[in-house]
């Protein structure tokens, strides 16, 4: 609880997708918590985990929902693509099946999310290299071809987990500040407590102190 009262200036939505059993739980507690559970379950619904990060002299808070990949919990998981800045599109390396759900999760992401959302693909699980079924140049590739960053992670050796977050972060963040210096006016726009500007427009998800934002 006293994570969440911590005061901040930026609040960034970040959604974590792909098939069930690609350790998207494990990447988020890894990221927020520095832990993975050998024993994780699948998720049902969604969880939610917040990290605050220092970008330049400005506080900037993650907030992560996990989606569940399960097929019966799609219809459930959609209303959480609103107001998401990021996305973290997870497949596992040693099963090449959740690698060909990738383009239906990235369908599904530009349907529901905003077309400026920032996006990232994670080859998870590189520490299973010697079980690898996906190729890292097959990720590569097909991030190539989305206008994606790309980037393989292990939650259980903690590799790469804080890159990819940071990075998409950084990204958004890059946008947020450069569309405050060019337009006078954002300071005007500054959401209210409790909710999130279209990203479309300025991509402006500030309030010091924020509780929330309307997901």
């Amino acid at each position: 609880m006293a994570q969440e009262e911590e005061s901040y200036d930026y609040l960034f939505k970040i959604v974590l997708i792909g098939d069930s059993g690609v350790g998207k739980t494990n990447i988020l507690n890894r990221f927020t918590k520095d832990s993975f559970n050998f024993e994780s379950r699948s998720t049902i619904g969604v969880e939610l985990a917040w990290k605050n990060l220092i970008i330049g002299n400005k506080t900037v808070r993650a907030q992560i929902w996990d989606t569940a990949g399960q097929e019966r919990y799609r219809a459930i998981t959609k209303a959480y693509y609103r107001g998401a800045v990021a996305a973290l599109l997870v497949y596992d390396i040693t099963k090449h099946d959740t690698f060909e759900g990738v383009p239906r999760w990235l369908a599904e992401l530009k349907l529901h999310a905003d077309p400026n959302v920032a996006m990232i693909l994670l080859g998870n699980k590189s520490d299973l290299r010697h079980l690898r079924a996906v190729p890292m140049e097959e990720g590569k590739a097909l991030a190539e071809s989305n206008a994606m960053s790309f980037i393989e992670t292990s939650a259980l050796e903690a590799t790469n987990i804080d890159m990819a977050f940071e990075s998409v972060i950084n990204e958004v963040y890059k946008i947020v500040t450069s569309n405050q210096t060019l337009d006078n006016s954002a300071s005007s726009i500054k959401p209210t407590d409790g909710q999130t500007i279209d990203i479309s427009r300025t991509m402006d998800t500030t309030q010091t102190g924020s509780r929330g934002c309307a997901c």
